[in-house]
């Protein structure tokens, strides 16, 4: 039966600040760590079998003498903390200079060819939490039909509108304008619709968020879609490599349902090559919110989910669970974290116990996957663990 690989990220949960993390202003972030110790202590069963406590001391998840499988932690190797960037370096690029943020808002000449393309006014162009900025510019939107432009500190031109108002497809279409525009110096990794509804004073953003991502180059997922097997993405893959390489897609609007469609893709695909998921929630509900609690219980969700996950999974199935960056709910800060990574592998043929230490880059993980694979990532970044773990 076909190999294939399932990788899961979680967004936005880091273990531990990296050497550099105090350019980024991150020191001390610990996602893990802190809001364990903050709640009192997590209970993950599932993912402290598989080596988690191991990896950092983590208050209620116990170290294991036997784990069951690998375990270990990772290094961003490229500049930046976000999305695009975790996920791109996974599959073995290296961005060496950091997408470009905008901390006094986009200039003015940015902004005013925007309108034009689009024959509309805009409101707002500051750096602002998305749900602050619809409470204070939402009335105004609804009276003048102008989109609200705002970004934060990751590199995102994201665009709001009522649904009212602007439809979904139309702000999508607004994007696509923008997403060409923003290229070269302005090049930012995504241009994000952030659809919403209600009337002032209970706003409330809705479920039909896109991105639209720069298109990232050839990546280990060209390689194993020319290698005539599958790539299948669920979330917001699709979204963070512009659709490219991925051969079907289906989008979540939440942990539990991801981790619902993930069991049926492992169920229902018989073709051999990856599946990869994006899970949200710990970073775009709890992260970003410092909702260190709601951050805690989605951790223990995904954690009760990984045992129908495992029992989907065919015997010569290898999982993967890491993460992109950090997001610690912890930290005043409401943006993400220059974090390392956790790295779990477990599987039938994955020999348990092995302790991966600290990976130079995620893309480690990409070739790793590759080897596995039998797909050649020569001339990409990383280096294989796939020899120590192969059963």
């Amino acid at each position: 039966m076909a190999k294939r690989a399932v990788l899961i990220v979680l967004d936005g949960v880091g273990i531990g600040e990296m050497d550099d993390s105090y350019v980024y202003g991150d020191e001390g972030s610990n996602s893990l760590q802190n809001t364990a110790r903050e709640v009192g202590g997590l209970c993950l069963p599932n993912m402290q079998g598989m080596g988690l406590g191991n990896i950092e001391e983590i208050k209620g998840v116990s170290t294991v003498k036997d784990p069951w499988g690998a375990f270990g932690k990772m290094k961003e190797k490229s500049k930046g903390k976000d999305s695009t960037t975790g996920h791109w370096e996974m599959m073995g690029l290296i961005l060496e200079h950091p997408f470009p943020t905008y901390p006094d808002g986009f200039p003015i000449e940015v902004i005013e060819e925007f309108e034009r393309r689009i024959g509309r006014k805009t409101l707002g162009n500051v750096v602002a939490s998305g749900t602050v900025i619809i409470n204070e510019l939402g009335e105004e939107h609804l009276k003048t039909g102008c989109p609200i432009v705002y970004t934060s500190a990751d590199s995102v031109f994201q665009i709001a509108a009522h649904e009212d108002v602007i439809s979904p497809e139309e702000l999508y279409d607004m994007c696509r304008i923008a997403r060409r525009l923003l290229t070269g110096k302005h090049g930012v990794g995504r241009v994000i619709a952030r659809p919403f509804t209600g009337g002032p004073g209970q706003f409330t953003r809705t479920a039909n968020r896109h991105d639209f991502s720069l298109e990232p180059e050839r990546n280990i997922m060209d390689l194993i879609r020319e290698s005539g097997q599958k790539v299948i993405g669920i979330g917001k893959i699709e979204d963070l490599f512009a659709g490219k390489a991925i051969d079907e897609s289906y989008p979540t609007e939440s942990n539990r349902q991801g981790v619902e469609k993930l069991v049926k893709v492992i169920k229902g695909s018989p073709a051999g090559g990856l599946i990869f998921i994006n899970l949200l929630d710990f970073d775009q509900l709890y992260g970003h919110r410092n909702d260190v609690y709601g951050y805690a219980r989605a951790l223990e969700e995904f954690d009760q989910s990984l045992p129908d996950i495992m029992k989907a999974m065919r015997p010569d199935d290898i999982l993967f669970i890491t993460a992109d960056h950090g997001c610690d709910p912890t930290t005043p800060s409401t943006d993400h974290s220059r974090e390392h990574v956790p790295i779990l592998v477990f599987g039938n043929n994955v020999r348990s116990g092995v302790n991966l230490g600290i990976r130079d880059s995620f893309a480690d993980l990409g070739q790793t996957i590759a080897e596995y694979l039998e797909v050649d990532g020569t001339g990409l970044a990383g280096k294989s663990f796939y020899q120590m773990i192969r059963g």
